[in-house]
């Protein structure tokens, strides 16, 4: 009788940590749902901020923090080039990107003059993050990249540049 006790005292256990452990990861998950949901909803804000701003000059001013003048238009083609760039960075940060994928996306958006214009133009913002942050190794990244190909001796664009490893 004392061997069934410890027995069943065992699979008790056993069941009571499978629960435990079936509960965290429920706990995890939602809180990774609770997550994406805020980044959509933080990224479709962010989207409808720089659409009024690209509208209206008035609320373009606002966000005119340039180093030089920006000439209005200028100004507008900046704001889309933000608006691409965290689009980009929006879906890496759901998981919907590698950061590889992320890096041959943005190797297509640095060939755009106007883009690297705008990442010159916007240096000054990215010295004020946190250097271990997400951001500023992504921003080094970038920076990395657009030397990369301004120096590159080939017309082949696509292989420039070293994609970062991907972690396991």
């Amino acid at each position: 009788m004392a061997t069934q006790n410890m027995g069943m005292r065992r699979l008790g256990s056993a069941v009571r940590a499978k629960l435990v452990s079936a509960a965290h990861a429920i706990a995890a998950r939602r809180s990774r749902q609770r997550r994406r949901a805020a980044l959509a909803e933080q990224h479709r804000l962010h989207f409808d901020l720089l659409c009024k701003a690209m509208a209206d000059p008035a609320l373009a001013a606002v966000l005119d923090t340039y180093e030089t003048d920006v000439p209005s238009e200028k100004q507008r083609q900046f704001l889309f080039a933000n608006a691409l760039y965290v689009n980009a960075l929006y879906f890496h940060r759901i998981g919907a990107m590698t950061q590889a994928e992320l890096y041959g996306h943005l190797r297509i958006m640095c060939r755009n003059r106007v883009f690297r214009e705008y990442w010159e133009a916007t240096r000054h913002h990215r010295k004020s993050l946190p250097d271990a942050s997400e951001e500023a190794e992504l921003g080094r990244m970038m920076d990395a990249l657009i030397q990369d190909l301004a120096e590159a001796d080939t017309d082949e664009w696509w292989v420039v540049g070293e994609p970062p490893d991907e972690a396991p």
